[in-house]
């Protein structure tokens, strides 16, 4: 499941270097290794290629990421969270390019991970986004809530993957500008605006903005608010 914690990963690996490649796997080794993907791979492919810090990628890229798989792209160094990985017999899956000190972390984005995600939508509740009208003590009490709803997802076996976690993510303006251009339309751009929720967002969404930039020079696009979503979807 692609989400804001896996473009804020990409974000920090890009500015360690200069090009970005990016290897992505497929169903079958996910399927071997962790268990069946949201998203099949050519859906992956194409929104992890969507992704602006991303330059290239590499489909089908081995689970075990070795040496031979950095000199074949001709990468210098290989960049992930700081969380281990294992693969199905329990190794690191980047033992062999730590070893050769050709490995580097990023942080992992707190708040946000493919746990955290399902465990909002098993709790279906329409307070988890509604921080402007929660005090502290709310605050804590829902974070509390639905991080122990996720753990509970976590330790369970057949939902575990070493990839998930248990967070909290409140989005500050300094964290999301990182992820804007801010930059402004020339006087002669015909300009397009589309809004939606754009919640769990997939290759649907994607393609409806790749669609509507094509009618215009520059697409504005607006979000609606947690308060809309929650009153007109759920």
């Amino acid at each position: 499941m692609v989400h804001f914690g896996h473009a804020n990963q990409l974000r920090q690996a890009k500015a360690m270097g200069d090009l970005l490649v990016v290897g992505i796997h497929s169903d079958e080794e996910i399927i071997r290794h962790k268990g069946p993907p949201v998203f099949n791979e050519q859906e992956r492919y194409k929104m992890i290629r969507a992704i602006k810090w991303v330059d290239e990628i590499v489909e089908n890229a081995p689970y075990i990421t070795s040496l031979e798989t950095l000199d074949k792209y001709n990468c210098d160094f290989c960049v992930h969270g700081n969380d281990i990985t294992v693969d199905e017999n329990g190794l690191d899956t980047y033992r062999y390019v730590k070893a050769a000190g050709r490995y580097r972390e990023c942080l992992r984005t707190e708040g946000v991970s493919t746990t955290d995600i399902v465990g909002r939508m098993l709790l279906m509740t329409k307070t988890h986004h509604q921080i402007d009208s929660m005090d502290e003590n709310d605050l804590v009490k829902q974070s509390r809530q639905t991080s122990e709803h996720a753990e509970h997802i976590r330790r369970d076996s057949s939902t575990h993957s070493p990839y998930t976690g248990i967070s909290h993510f409140l989005p500050t303006t300094k964290k999301i500008i990182q992820f804007a251009d801010g930059k402004d339309p020339n006087p002669n751009d015909k300009i397009i605006y589309v809004d939606g929720s754009f919640d769990l967002f997939h290759v649907g969404h994607l393609d409806f903005l790749k669609e509507a930039r094509s009618n215009g020079d520059f697409l504005i696009v607006g979000l609606h608010s947690d308060t809309v979503v929650n009153r007109t979807q759920g």
